[in-house]
């Protein structure tokens, strides 16, 4: 299994924006990975955020961030980003990164790991 770490949350007013990152450790090569974030606020079930492929060709997105929030490698970097604009109250969870990435009808299915999820990364928007 991949080691990740997330990173890049925080405090912001609606209609900000934030830049996640979700770096592999080393040993390891994510253009080899499929990465997916997804997203757990607080009394939710976790939710599927946006995913890319392998190769970084494709990418999905759940329909409530879709247009707002965008997903890329940066191979040099070893790093998957999930860049999020026009932030909503409804966005504020805990942000997590994992491996896999599957769709269905289009939207990315949940991908917990096995065993410990790291602590995340913590997105507040709020006035």
């Amino acid at each position: 299994q991949v080691q990740l770490v997330e990173s890049g949350g925080g405090l912001v007013q609606p209609g900000g924006s934030l830049r996640l990152s979700c770096a592999a450790a080393s040993g390891f090569t994510l253009d080899n990975y499929a990465i997916n974030w997804f997203r757990q606020a607080p009394g939710k079930e976790p939710e599927g955020v946006s995913c890319i492929n392998q190769r970084g060709e494709n990418t999905w997105y759940a329909d409530s961030v879709r247009g707002r929030f965008t997903i890329a490698k940066d191979n040099a970097k070893n790093t998957v980003y999930l860049q999020m604009n026009q932030l909503k109250p409804e966005d504020t969870a805990v942000y997590y990164c994992s491996e896999g990435c599957t769709s269905v009808n289009g939207r990315p299915t949940v991908h917990t790991p096995f065993g410990s999820w790291g602590q995340g990364t913590q997105v507040t928007v709020s006035s």
